[in-house]
């Protein structure tokens, strides 16, 4: 028979919190019942938390009974607040570090923060637990084995198009976030240039009104036709179909020029769509730009 007390012992120890320590905890993104044991123990023992808003923060402690010093944590003083977070981490107090919801520094200015850490040798720790992106993509329907995470595309409009052009032949389940009022615009951008794939729309995971629509690009603009978008969203995309992949039947009859025009009819940048073709041909793009400018 095991010794439980050695047992017990052993897993106090794993988990006692170590001063100097940055702790990335994963929090509830909808539902408070996801919250994990561990993750309760570190906001409990930690000497302070950083948090992107301390009021959303605030009361997700109060709920559980955790009172904490707390500092901000976000975007726009990442820069200026990481430093002093890194000398209090330096000078042997112990952090957590968590988002308004799910895991911190996965699309999140904690990303910064850890790479401040691991500059200066300061440990860094994660707690897992929620993830937007992983649970949408187990919900989906859609293939989990390869996938990758782009998180939100950027408001330019030429940054947005150039980079669904450098996703489109790519084979995996891709994964996007979106909000609400950018929603339909967004579906457009991605029939536009993938064409009219599958497509899984999750949100408001975990809470009362969840909802996983599994559809395609076009039955997804069909839908929002009649609904208002409400939430924030999280899409899986089904990957480019391989047989695809090597087909360049959009542009084999095209002059180089006409392919240049074509991306930038997109409205790309010329020196953007000169880097497509480039890519789409299998050249250098030196040899497009002197073709493009003879």
């Amino acid at each position: 028979m095991r010794n439980s007390g050695n047992r017990n012992a052993s897993y106090e120890d794993k988990n006692q919190i170590v001063g100097g320590t940055l702790y990335l905890v994963a929090t509830p993104i909808g539902n408070l019942s996801d919250i994990s044991e561990r993750a309760l123990k570190v906001l409990s023992e930690v000497d302070f938390v950083a948090a992107e808003d301390t009021r959303n923060s605030g009361k997700l402690l109060a709920y559980f009974g955790i009172s904490k010093p707390m500092v901000s944590y976000f975007e726009h003083n990442k820069r200026e607040r990481g430093l002093v977070i890194l000398e209090r981490l330096k000078n042997g107090e112990s952090c957590a570090l968590v988002t308004d919801a799910g895991t911190p520094a996965i699309s999140d200015p904690g990303e910064d923060l850890v790479v401040l850490c691991a500059e200066h040798n300061v440990p860094v720790t994660s707690i897992p637990g929620c993830s937007a992106v992983v649970n949408a993509l187990a919900l989906s329907a859609l293939p989990t084995g390869r996938f990758c995470f782009e998180g939100f595309l950027s408001t330019n409009k030429n940054e947005r198009m150039t980079r669904l052009n450098e996703l489109k032949n790519d084979t995996r389940t891709t994964i996007f976030y979106e909000a609400p009022h950018k929603l339909i615009k967004t579906l457009e951008d991605l029939l536009e240039i993938f064409g009219d794939r599958r497509v899984s729309l999750c949100r408001e995971l975990t809470k009362l009104n969840e909802e996983i629509i599994r559809t395609t690009f076009s039955g997804a603009l069909d839908y929002y036709k009649e609904a208002s978008p409400r939430g924030e969203y999280v899409l899986v995309v089904e990957g480019c179909d391989k047989s695809l992949v090597n087909d360049n039947s959009f542009w084999k009859d095209m002059t180089i020029n006409e392919h240049v025009d074509y991306y930038i009819s997109q409205e790309m940048k010329k020196m953007d769509a000169i880097k497509m073709v480039a890519k789409d041909r299998g050249v250098s793009k030196s040899e497009i730009y002197k073709e493009v400018n003879t």
